[in-house]
């Protein structure tokens, strides 16, 4: 009885002593954690830069038309309701005023350069970067690239700079440790901790080309710009944009994986530019009810709705119908995937699409073209056709209502002219037109041509071209000021 007593208590201090060496081993792995993000904010902190931007912008002057609700808990639906919708008018412009914004970024060389979102530092007039330490440096935008909201810009200094080393975000998985840095709410040089929560995110319609790494690493207001990094220090991506309802942090960040951000500046330091590849097809995802009607037992890969006449992609061999199975020997996953990986693909270089046509599986090697116009207008985004019109001060490139366009879009043949592309970044794109929609009027007078459009365009003798756009099933006003 005795030697049972003993051998419990022998028992209990053996269940205590592994108890407490358990809760010392969890202590000792907490620690290491916090010894690895005090080592990573120590070698990432002084490449990472608190940016402000100065922008001269056009004020005007309340319109007496106006919401006098906008702005308030009421909205515009309040107004809509209970008070019509009353025209507009012309109301005179104040002076220009100077506007600031702030946002993050990254040395990403010894010499200088530095990457952003273009939505921080695209239409800056003046740019200034500040360190960790203090310093202050006027920077100079060496080029930005709206579709995939990255930006380059460049300052100039008597000394190396520290810059952060750019890893592969290729090799990052679900439930990696990130780091990610910036100044949130003006708040310099800030690290928040989190995982990868998911990779390949689009359709978010945040960008034109979108293959977001989502995080739940704290991202806010002023990140925009800043570095996500790995446990070794590496960039893996850029920060970029939330998710939220309340315009604070939800738990939902966004970067751009670092390997497409770093194909955008390489073309950037460069040329000053982007330059896309294209093949010419409108394609989509394979849903279930689609393979059926195709007679594919799979739902791998993605459907070749259109072959652009002319286009790479015919005379590589491509058809109607095909379903795109493999990219140069990769799985091709989704349609937002394969535009992505095209459009990042030099124009000149040769690409091999494995394709399923009619049951059989077959090879095509493609030369890939250039992007000339940027366009939402299909997966592929193809140049717009031959025979269109092009309005650069507004950004516009203008296409014939053709019966087969009417019918495809929607519209009534011999009515309007029909927007082919619309140049991100420009005054059209800002007044929200879109690829695909129709302009009915320009200054009040109707179109039926896009060498209408144009010529009343040049012949205005205002500031200002007053569209009548349809989108859909509704048309609006749209006043343009590009003089």
């Amino acid at each position: 009885m005795r030697i049972n007593k003993l051998f419990g208590m022998l028992v209990v201090l053996v269940l205590l002593g592994s108890s407490v060496s358990a809760q010392e081993s969890g202590l000792e792995s907490l620690r290491e954690t916090g010894k690895a993000f005090r080592s990573v904010a120590r070698d990432i902190s002084p490449a990472v830069v608190y940016i402000q931007v100065e922008q001269e912008v056009q004020v005007r002057s309340r319109d007496p038309w106006s919401n006098p609700f906008e702005g308030s808990p009421f909205g515009e639906e309040f107004f809509r309701r209970f008070f019509g919708e009353p025209p507009r008018g012309e109301a005179p412009d104040r002076p220009p005023r100077r506007t600031t914004g702030q946002g993050s970024g990254f040395l990403i060389s010894a010499d200088g350069y530095i990457m952003t979102n273009n939505h921080v530092v695209g239409d800056a007039d003046k740019i200034t970067v500040q360190f960790q330490d203090g310093r202050e440096f006027d920077a100079e935008l060496v080029g930005a690239d709206p579709p995939t909201d990255v930006a380059l810009i460049r300052i100039e200094a008597n000394e190396e700079l520290p810059y952060i080393k750019l890893g592969n975000s290729d090799q990052l998985e679900v439930g990696d440790w990130v780091l990610a840095f910036g100044n949130p709410f003006g708040l310099s040089h800030t690290m928040t901790a989190g995982i990868v929560s998911a990779k390949g995110r689009s359709g978010i319609g945040l960008t034109d080309y979108e293959n977001f790494i989502q995080t739940d690493a704290a991202i806010n207001p002023g990140n925009s710009g800043g570095p996500l990094v790995n446990l070794d220090g590496e960039a893996v991506g850029m920060n970029t944009a939330i998710f939220s309802r309340s315009g604070g942090y939800m738990g939902i960040g966004f970067a751009i994986p670092i390997n497409m951000a770093t194909n955008i500046y390489l073309q950037l330091a460069e040329h000053g530019k982007v330059t896309r590849g294209r093949i010419g097809v409108y394609i989509q995802d394979l849903t279930r009810e689609l393979a059926e009607s195709f007679d594919i037992d799979q739902r791998q890969g993605i459907l070749v709705s259109q072959v652009m006449k002319g286009s790479a992609a015919e005379k590589g061999g491509l058809e109607q119908g095909d379903v795109i199975l493999k990219l140069n020997g990769t799985a091709v996953e989704n349609v937002a995937a394969f535009r992505n990986q095209v459009a990042l693909t030099r124009p000149g270089t040769t690409i091999e699409l494995e394709v399923l046509r009619k049951g059989k599986v077959r090879k095509h090697k493609i030369v890939v073209d250039a992007l000339e116009v940027e366009t939402a207008a299909s997966a592929d985004a193809p140049a717009a056709e031959a025979g269109t019109d092009v309005l650069p001060q507004i950004g516009l490139r203008l296409q014939k209502l053709t019966k087969e366009l009417a019918e495809q879009f929607g519209y009534q043949e011999n009515r309007g002219v029909l927007v082919a592309a619309v140049e991100p970044g420009s005054i059209a794109a800002r007044a929200g037109i879109q690829a695909g929609a129709l302009i009915e009027e320009v200054n009040r007078v109707d179109v039926n041509d896009p060498q209408d459009v144009v010529s009343l365009v040049e012949k205005s003798k205002r500031d200002t071209v007053l569209l009548l756009v349809r989108q859909g099933s509704g048309s609006r006003y749209i006043a343009l000021r590009y003089r």
